[in-house]
This record gives C-alpha cells, sequence and structure tokens, in this order.
C-alpha cells in the first residue's frame, strides 16, 4: 500500500472544509462561507491567506450597497489541487471499503 498523497496546505479540516465550499461555486461571500465552516473571521481570514499564499484561492473586493464585502473562488490552481486532494480521500476510503 502507497502513503497517502495529501496536500498538506488543503489538508488541515478547515482548509479542507473552505475548499468544498469553494469547488460548486464560482465564488461565495466571506460571511457564507464563515458561517458554512463554522469559524470566526479572523479564522478564516488566516486559513484563507494560506490558501491564497498557496495560489488556491482568490479574495475579491467588492462594493455592495455602499458596503465594501469580500468574496472567495477557487482558482483554477485551486480547484485541480482540491479536486487531486479528494481524489486521495476517496482511493484511501476505497481501502477501507468505508
Amino acid at each position: 500500500m502507497s502513503a497517502p498523497r495529501f496536500n498538506d496546505i488543503i489538508h488541515p479540516p478547515t482548509r479542507l472544509r473552505i475548499c468544498a465550499v469553494l469547488s460548486p461555486l464560482d465564488d461565495v461571500e466571506f460571511g457564507v462561507v464563515r458561517d458554512e465552516v463554522g469559524v470566526s473571521d479572523s479564522v478564516l481570514s488566516k486559513q484563507v491567506a494560506h490558501l491564497e499564499q498557496a495560489g488556491y484561492v482568490k479574495v475579491i473586493k467588492r462594493t455592495v450597497n455602499t458596503r465594501q464585502r469580500t468574496w472567495l473562488s477557487l482558482t483554477p490552481r485551486g480547484r485541480k489541487a482540491f479536486s487531486a486532494h479528494m481524489a486521495e480521500l476517496r482511493r484511501l476510503a476505497q481501502l477501507a471499503r468505508v
């Protein structure tokens, strides 16, 4: 049996959940991601910074009703990395017959 090929940037649970929330959509408002992941603004910001630094997440600032809002999206590189990470998790689940 080969060693798991996890993506060390995506693998931490909070970052994995962030990528899972972003993966089916073009972009998602910061507050929606925060609520779905169940973390504070500061925790989400820190984890998004790791993903952004790796080139996996793009942070977009938009004005909505005169208020600045932050939107997050997976980059093509992030989508590819998340897809590969999920494939590895599925492979391991298959080995465990879960």
